[in-house]
């Protein structure tokens, strides 16, 4: 068995997750609690008990998503449980880097407290979204954007077959969800998220977290860790401060990853994070052997994670 953890990103939060796990996991509860030391801000009340347009905030739902995979990788540890490879969706990169001790946990988890407030501080005036087209290929989505005459819209994040996330100002994507329906497009769904991530109007942000990064102290790579830019492993040669400033601005080359990792002969994807967006990415990737698709999103889907592989070692 070959396996990957993949970590969700922003838009997979919703109020209460990792309540369960909180309550019953004491490895959990101090995960939660060191963060709440090192940034201030009180993750698990934001994530359990806040008003969910707290929580969508962009400064505070990076890091409480952060938090959730952290807190549910201290479990899987303990019980000896780890991958070889992963990957995270645009946020969920800096979970994966962690994992792979390239970050240590205090600077990975203060580097993106720093990345969610200059995503938020740093977005220029205007109304933004995001939205997911389904049902379309690469081609159709950049041919939808190209149409657009009033506003700004561009294909941003490419999650897997048949699914392309665009992003821009609200007229910009309002308009590309008529041109996308006439063109037979089966959907097109807006994302709970606040700005036009991925996209040149966050280049003040981009700026502001590679001054950050100057200071940050990278390690060697524990596991391999494919990243979003092109979908690809990291390398020694790899600039990662830049690959990650320039993230904010880029593409999420996500499906290319998936087919890297199923290529490299990945049996078992385990995603580690809030909601089951990742694992239904997988399910609609083409692979020519059988595959494994779990998620852990709370007590439950944990404890039958664990159950799977413990059968599996047998």
């Amino acid at each position: 068995m070959k396996t990957a953890f993949l970590f969700p990103g922003q838009g997979s939060q919703s109020v209460g997750m990792g309540k369960d796990l909180y309550e019953k996991y004491e490895e959990v509860k101090n995960t939660y609690e060191k963060v709440k030391e090192l940034t201030g801000i009180d993750v698990a009340k934001i994530s359990f008990e806040g008003e969910e347009e707290l929580l969508n905030q962009t400064k505070n739902t990076q890091i409480c998503i952060l938090t959730m995979s952290l807190a549910i990788l201290e479990i899987l540890n303990k019980n000896g449980i780890k991958a070889e490879v992963s990957s995270g969706l645009s946020l969920g990169e800096y979970s994966s880097l962690i994992y792979s001790k390239a970050i240590n946990f205090e600077d990975g988890v203060k580097l993106v407290q720093k990345r969610g407030e200059y995503m938020q501080s740093l977005v220029p005036e205007g109304e933004w979204m995001m939205a997911a087209m389904l049902g379309t290929s690469e081609e159709q989505a950049k041919q939808v954007c190209s149409k657009v005459k009033n506003g700004f819209v561009v294909p941003v994040n490419f999650n897997c077959t048949g699914q392309i996330v665009l992003s821009g100002d609200k007229e910009g994507v309002e308009e590309a969800e008529q041109i996308a329906k006439k063109l037979g497009v089966k959907k097109v769904r807006v994302l709970k998220t606040s700005g036009p991530f991925h996209t040149e109007k966050l280049i003040d942000a981009s700026q502001a977290l590679r001054r950050e990064l100057d200071n940050l102290e990278i390690h060697e790579f524990e596991t391999k860790v494919i990243k979003n830019i092109d979908g690809k492993a990291y390398t020694k040669q790899d600039d990662i401060k830049d690959i990650l400033a320039k993230h904010i601005i880029s593409p999420v080359r996500f499906s290319t990853g998936l087919q890297t990792m199923l290529n490299d002969g990945v049996d078992t994807f385990i995603e580690i994070g809030p909601g089951k967006t990742l694992s239904g990415f997988v399910k609609r990737m083409e692979s020519e052997n059988p595959v494994n698709i779990l998620n852990i999103n709370n007590v439950e889907t944990l404890e039958n994670t664990l159950e799977f592989i413990k059968n599996s070692r047998i």
